[in-house]
């Protein structure tokens, strides 16, 4: 029997990741990739010593209360830990980790084709070539709305809002934010600091959320909010997709006050909103932010990191 802890990963994470994890503990993969339940997760308490899960895996109150005084150590393979009750699993005495700073600029690239895409009408143009529908062309023929020298607004300042924010300057937009603080002028790099997010939302032509979910944030995005942004404004999900309400996006397009959205994230995951299908000013993507090999094997690397520690008797870096 091996004398080294006992780790189960819930998914297929990168072979770098998992050849590391094979060396330096005794592991389990789920290959099957299917996000595990709350009974896998109650089960896997006993035989495991630690658990390295994806956003796919919901640690509920009800379940943290089962899991057995086996289990010691969650370490996320993600940032957002909204699918961990952080209370209920500190009181079961179990540490949780996640996996910050690594994905930023992926899922800040990401944000730039979707704000891109949606301003300059990607999926409308795609399926007129792709579909042989191509026959016109007009000097009115597909005008989409330019990002360079725009205003654009960040709400949430953090890794990924700063990462953005930075790729956006190339642009040559008119950086503005709203964050629980004022940034240092180090980390604001002249970007300007809203005190509340509906003073953002009326000198955004564009708007980028990069805010975690929370009982606050949720539906962040409502109608009364997309009727402070400027008429055609363009918005941009690639954070939770809690933070907008679906149906008041959809009536925000309807009405023209919202020219296009850009969206990665939604509120039924997998799977999205079958009524966005009906938008091609709607661009959107599968939640793959943080999709590139670099930033999977980062993402892994870092949640064994934090395993290394705790097992040594240390500190995790990324301990929540």
């Amino acid at each position: 029997m091996s004398d080294k802890p006992r780790l189960w990963i819930t998914r297929k994470l990168s072979d770098a990741t998992i050849a590391r994890a094979e060396r330096d503990y005794d592991t389990v993969v789920n290959h099957a990739d299917t996000p595990g339940s709350a009974d896998d997760l109650i089960r896997a308490s006993a035989e495991f010593d630690a658990i390295i899960p994806c956003h796919s895996e919901h640690f509920s109150a009800d379940v943290a209360r089962q899991l057995e005084p086996r289990l010691k150590i969650i370490a996320n393979h993600s940032v957002g830990v909204d699918h961990c009750d952080l209370p209920a699993l500190r009181a079961r005495g179990i540490a949780v980790t996640n996996t910050p700073d690594v994905l930023s600029d992926a899922t800040a690239e990401l944000a730039m084709l979707l704000m891109l895409g949606a301003a300059r009408h990607a999926v409308a143009g795609d399926r007129i070539v792709r579909t042989g529908a191509w026959d016109f062309w007009s000097p009115a023929f597909m005008v989409g709305k330019q990002v360079t020298g725009a205003r654009l607004g960040i709400v949430g300042m953090g890794r990924v809002g700063r990462a953005f924010a930075a790729k956006a300057r190339g642009f040559g937009m008119d950086i503005h934010y709203f964050n629980r603080s004022e940034l240092s002028p180090e980390d604001a790099q002249g970007a300007t600091w809203h005190s509340s997010v509906e003073s953002l939302l009326g000198v955004a032509d564009f708007l980028s959320l990069h805010c975690p979910a929370t009982p606050e944030t949720t539906n962040l995005m409502n109608s009364g909010r997309f009727a402070l942004l400027p008429q055609g404004a363009v918005v941009v999900n690639s954070a939770r997709g809690a933070l907008v309400d679906e149906s008041a996006l959809m009536a925000a397009l309807d009405s023209g006050q919202v020219a296009a959205a850009g969206l990665d994230c939604f509120q039924t995951e997998p799977g999205g909103n079958p009524g966005f299908a009906a938008y091609d000013n709607i661009f959107m993507l599968p939640h793959i932010g943080s999709a590139t090999t670099a930033t999977r094997d980062a993402m892994g690397f870092r949640a064994l990191d934090n395993l290394d520690a705790f097992f040594a008797g240390n500190r995790p870096g990324d301990l929540l």
